[in-house]
């Protein structure tokens, strides 16, 4: 840490959840997060080694946003707190109906934060809270009924954490997203428990484009819309032979007859 005429420069491990469907929950259910997502987020926290009460944490009824002491294990808060967490949500979900289970958006970030009056500044929060709040972290979710958590890490955490091998993930499990929120645009690395993420319909693609976990490089979904649904035009017809019976068909894959011969223009 350096002091300059701003105050104070430090790193921070960021940490941000928030409950799905909260503002539509009736009192009882509402109840019911607030009981259970601080005990969850604690018992995740003992098994991972990680000492919650340290964490600088801003809390609403369903959500909290921490962030974490200097030199705090990274790979505890990415692997086993979220393994933790998944398995203590779906222990709370059992023999529950539906609509009264408990579901999470996660995010883990690495940046800048400093401490001001009023919580913490800087890059770091901001950008959690938008990968938070991004469409793909919540069409994952969406997208997996019966899924308890998903999880989104950012770059950082992803590329150097994730990537490196200091986890016991495989780099293929998460699916690299573009975050578009606000005045926001950054991309982060998603993972839903027990479900492919890859196999999910997140969206327009636009807003939410993908490439293959690690790879760096956005999808190719800049075409122009324009070519990708264009008619294609209509073959002419194929010149008749003598002595055949004559067809003209549009071609799009093997076709076998052995009474009529197929002409090809080009």
């Amino acid at each position: 840490m350096s002091v300059g005429a701003m105050g104070v420069f430090d790193r921070r491990l960021l940490l941000a959840v928030d409950a799905r469907g909260y503002g539509s929950a009736d009192t009882a259910r509402q109840r019911d997060i607030h009981t259970a997502l601080p005990r969850l987020l604690s018992e995740a926290a003992e098994a991972a080694g990680l000492d919650r009460a340290s964490w600088v944490r801003q809390v609403a009824g369903d959500s909290e946003f921490a962030v974490l002491p200097s030199g705090s294990d990274e790979q505890a808060l990415v692997e086993p707190f979220m393994r933790r967490l998944d398995a203590g949500l779906r222990a709370h979900n059992r023999d529950r109906v539906p609509g009264a289970r408990l579901a999470l958006r996660a995010a883990v970030h690495f940046g800048p934060a400093s401490a001001a009056p009023n919580g913490f500044v800087g890059p770091a929060p901001v950008e959690i809270s938008r990968i938070l709040e991004s469409d793909p972290l919540r069409r994952a979710l969406a997208a997996t009924p019966d899924a308890a958590l998903a999880v989104a890490l950012s770059a950082p955490v992803f590329t150097e954490l994730v990537a490196q091998g200091y986890t016991n993930f495989r780099p293929e499990e998460f699916r690299e997203v573009v975050i578009e929120k606000k005045e926001y645009r950054g991309r982060a690395w998603l993972w839903v428990p027990g479900h492919d993420v890859h196999a999910m319909d997140l969206g327009d693609p636009e807003s939410g484009s993908v490439s293959p976990a690690g790879s760096g490089e956005p999808a190719a979904a800049a075409a122009p819309a324009a070519a990708a649904t264009a008619p294609a035009p209509a073959p002419e017809p194929a010149p008749a032979r003598d002595g055949g019976d004559t067809a003209t068909t549009n071609l799009y894959g093997t076709v076998i007859n052995g009474n009529v011969v197929f002409g090809i223009s080009k």
